[in-house]
């Protein structure tokens, strides 16, 4: 284990990483720009002096977590910390995931961390129904873990936990008994088979959706964009409507009473020219009556105005948001389709995640300023500009024909609006929430009865704790209040782990082997429990977060 973590800033993620640490018997301190109860031996100050550092005692530390929701503090914080010990583990929590990027890119011993891009993937399983504890980042996929409980009636009740653990689409991270304490690899050379009672962490690969486009759902967008046109650009229509009237009754006027008898083209020549001020054909007025000149200089002026207003319309329309707005909600899918209400840091990457899985979705955005609009455009995520309270606003969603809605915008009240409102509409409809209180999410899914109520900070503590605990970390999550840690070892010639087998060294140490990288291929299944750890492979695993000490320690358990 690290010999010292210190988490600086105990908002509400912060103090949730510094609970998940000290249950996992780890030695962590707090600092905060304030007293917390039951906190006495927090440092108590602001975390940018190198007074308060020192108290901390960062100089002798392993491990510094930064988790304040500003990243100029951070960084400053960052900086005075790398001034004191240029040898420290920082985990930074970052909004802007291209300077972390630049970071890590940059700094040793840096990871920036994301609580939007860490909980959007357990939102966007949530809404698809699959009720995850955490995740793993294999093979360019995030893979939901989740639990199953075996009863008679379960389809692996009574099967192999080997034939289990063929399966390449799915990872088994912890089996616990309902009669002894045993480990799965343990369980797998007992040819324990899953019994009533068993509980069996796994983890399973996403699937793909294939695209359903076809030639008659693009003609079906395309006479929805159609038909939504006029209903859009009514002022614009309008308005080119009495400019032509306009141009009419101008035409009408100069054939039947100029100073001479002209045609109507020359007529209508002169009065289009007149009204838009291009000019051309002066003589048909200029030698008419006084009342027919005082009706040219009206429709003069009445044509300088109304062209006016046109091309300012019709410049919105072509080139402003008015045309995107009705580009958007003719994009709008009609059926089977995610409602995203909140267009934020974590909404799109919600919607990036379920687009990415093959499924339609469409987005719900109060803020036309909104830094994330063009991220959703350029992704071609169809935006709906409005108040995602209203009723009117979800119904131009299509509610009732979408799969789920997913209220995530930043205040809590207004997501248990946009969700009541969506369950009056709606009652049959699934509805993840978003809070940032976890006490608060509780209750919420408890009173409302709604699929998921979940809160970020609560998603994202086991992350940064993991990252605080292991090495490189590629997932984690909680079955109870145990951590488990997904993680990657290489193997090092004086590591104990060397020349031993798989099998052997994870019932010694506990832990679940997921797959082994060796410099020629990569081992899974049953061939990988009989493979011997050779220098500079990698081993990629799952284990407790108390254990992790045993994946270092140098007088090894007994291992044959």
């Amino acid at each position: 284990m690290p010999s010292r973590i210190i988490v600086c800033g105990l908002n509400s993620i912060g103090y949730r990483i510094l609970c998940l640490l000290r249950r996992q018997n780890a030695e962590v301190v707090g600092i905060h720009d304030s007293p917390i109860i039951d906190e006495p031996s927090l440092v108590v100050g602001d975390p940018r002096s190198l007074g308060v550092l020192e108290r901390a005692d960062l100089q002798n530390a392993h491990t510094l977590i930064i988790t304040y929701p500003d990243d100029s503090l951070n960084l400053d914080i960052l900086m005075q910390a790398r001034l004191i010990n240029p040898r420290l583990r920082i985990i930074s929590r970052l909004f802007n995931e291209n300077l972390g990027d630049r970071l890590d890119h940059t700094l040793p011993e840096h990871t920036s961390m994301s609580v939007a891009s860490i909980a959007a993937p357990i939102f966007a399983f949530a809404g698809m129904g699959n009720r995850a504890i955490g995740q793993l980042r294999l093979f360019q996929q995030t893979w939901p873990i989740y639990e199953e409980c075996i009863h008679t009636q379960h389809p692996w009740y009574n099967k192999l936990l080997s034939e289990m653990w063929d399966n390449r689409s799915r990872m088994l991270i912890t089996y616990l008994t309902s009669d002894r304490e045993m480990s799965l690899v343990e369980a797998m050379s007992l040819k324990r088979r899953l019994q009533e009672g068993d509980r069996v962490i796994v983890g399973t690969q996403p699937t793909i959706r294939t695209s359903q486009a076809s030639w008659l759902k693009q003609g079906r967008h395309m006479f929805e964009s159609l038909r939504r046109f006029p209903r859009q650009s009514q002022s614009t229509l309008i308005t080119f409507l009495v400019l032509l009237l306009t141009i009419l009754m101008a035409t009408s006027i100069y054939t039947n009473f100029g100073w001479a008898k002209i045609s109507p083209i020359d007529a209508l020549y002169f009065s289009v020219g007149m009204i838009t001020g291009a000019g051309g054909n002066e003589g048909v007025a200029e030698h008419a009556s006084a009342s027919v000149k005082m009706f040219t200089v009206v429709m003069m002026l009445v044509g300088a105005g109304v062209v006016g207003i046109g091309y300012a319309l019709l410049n919105d329309l072509v080139l402003g948001s008015r045309l995107r707005q009705v580009w958007d909600v003719a994009r709008v899918p009609q059926r089977d389709h995610y409602i995203i209400c909140g267009l934020g840091s974590l909404g799109i990457r919600i919607a990036a995640q379920l687009q990415g899985q093959g499924h339609e979705i469409v987005a719900i955005e109060l803020d036309g300023s909104s830094r994330f609009l063009s991220m959703a455009r350029s992704q071609k995520i169809p935006v709906i500009l409005g108040d995602a309270t209203l009723s009117a606003t979800l119904q131009m969603a299509y509610l009732s024909q979408a799969v789920a809605l997913l209220a995530v915008v930043s205040d809590d009240m207004t997501n248990l609006e946009i969700a009541l409102t969506a369950k009056d509409l709606a009652p049959k409809l699934p509805i993840v929430v978003r809070s940032q209180h976890p006490e608060k999410a509780q209750r919420m899914q408890q009173v409302f009865d709604f699929e998921a109520v979940l809160s970020p900070p609560e998603l994202a503590a086991p992350v940064f704790a993991a990252a605080a605990l292991g090495g490189k970390v590629f997932g984690s999550g909680m079955i109870g209040d145990r951590l488990w840690i997904g993680l990657s070892l290489l193997v090092t010639p004086a590591h104990p782990f060397c020349g031993k087998t798989v099998e052997t060294v994870a019932i010694a140490a506990d832990l679940v082997p997921l797959y082994l990288e060796t410099t020629n291929q990569s081992i899974h299944g049953v061939q990988l429990l009989k493979a011997h750890l050779h220098p500079n492979d990698v081993l990629h695993l799952t284990i407790p977060a108390t254990n992790l000490e045993r994946l270092w320690r140098t007088t090894a358990v007994v291992i044959g």
